[in-house]
């Protein structure tokens, strides 16, 4: 009797624990149930907020994306088209090189700025930003960046090229080299001087060379008792035989001052730049000669002193 009790305790107690079992397991699977919910509720939240986007953006990506293409397309044609302005009217090539990849990258920029405002971007910050730095940098460089900008001038507007004689800043000399910066000058002297051009440029400028030939300014002094025509006719003897002297525009005689016991002649030959100082000192040299030869006399110095 008591194994037969025992083995019905037994088999109460395992039908007990099968139970417990199977409602352990049935809370386990509400349990996952639950989770699976919640992730799947979260993973449709989720490709609902994807859709979305898709559905805001993906038309302002695209636009963005053509937008860049074609912006980037006209930007190259609009180099291209200065890069031959430039080439066709000589401009300096290190200035070619920096107006275009100037253009270049201002372009570039305004492109990115308006990509980003196409997307939705604040551009006021990017604006403010570049407009800050474009202030320090200005500030910084202040003196630099005249000496560019008067450069740059000068290499657009060429008031004189290499090789021309000029006088400017209180020197007189052949320009040697036309930079961004600076222009190089040779001087008579043989000094090689050079020029801010941010001062060059905001200032009186002589070329010499501009017009292919230079006029020679030559003074002399006579004694008023010599024949004024035969002066005149022997010094333009002298001047027309100097093989270094322009026929066109002729050579002139004048008298530029009477007084002090003399008349003082302005002789005037043409000649090409490169000639200029041979011709300064030849005819003064011949014309000297000639006067000599000619018994054409100088002036006596005089002086008249009144006591009271």
């Amino acid at each position: 009797m008591i194994i037969i009790y025992l083995r019905r305790k037994v088999l109460i107690l395992e039908k007990f624990v099968h139970i417990a079992r199977k409602k352990l397991y049935t809370m386990y699977l509400l349990q996952i149930t639950k989770e699976a919910s919640k992730v799947a509720g979260q993973t449709i939240s989720y490709i609902d907020k994807v859709k979305d986007f898709a559905i805001d953006y993906t038309p302002k990506i695209v636009g963005a994306v053509l937008f860049y293409v074609i912006g980037t397309w006209i930007i190259n044609k609009l180099v291209s088209m200065i890069r031959s302005v430039l080439l066709k009217r000589n401009y300096d090539p290190s200035l070619q090189t920096f107006l275009v990849s100037l253009v270049r990258v201002v372009l570039t920029i305004l492109l990115l700025i308006s990509i980003a405002g196409k997307l939705g971007a604040d551009t006021t910050a990017f604006s403010a930003l570049i407009v800050g730095a474009g202030v320090a940098i200005g500030s910084a460089l202040n003196g630099t960046l005249g000496n560019f900008a008067g450069g740059v001038m000068m290499l657009v507007f060429k008031p004189f090229r290499v090789g021309d004689l000029i006088e400017a800043q209180g020197v007189t000399g052949v320009v040697t080299e036309q930079g961004v910066f600076s222009t190089t000058v040779l001087t008579a002297e043989n000094k090689t001087v050079y020029l801010p051009n941010g001062a060059l440029s905001t200032n009186t400028i002589s070329n010499y060379s501009a017009h292919g030939n230079l006029r020679v300014d030559i003074t002399m002094a006579i004694a008023p008792s010599n024949d004024l025509e035969k002066v005149k006719s022997v010094t333009l003897h002298v001047l027309q035989q100097h093989p270094k002297v322009l026929q066109t525009p002729a050579p002139e005689v004048n008298v530029l001052k009477a007084a002090d016991g003399m008349l003082t002649l302005a002789i005037r030959p043409y000649c090409v730049q490169a000639d200029y100082w041979d011709v300064f000192f030849g005819c003064t040299e011949n014309i000297v000669a000639a006067f000599a030869k000619e018994g054409i006399e100088g002036p006596t110095p005089t002086r008249i002193v009144i006591n009271k």
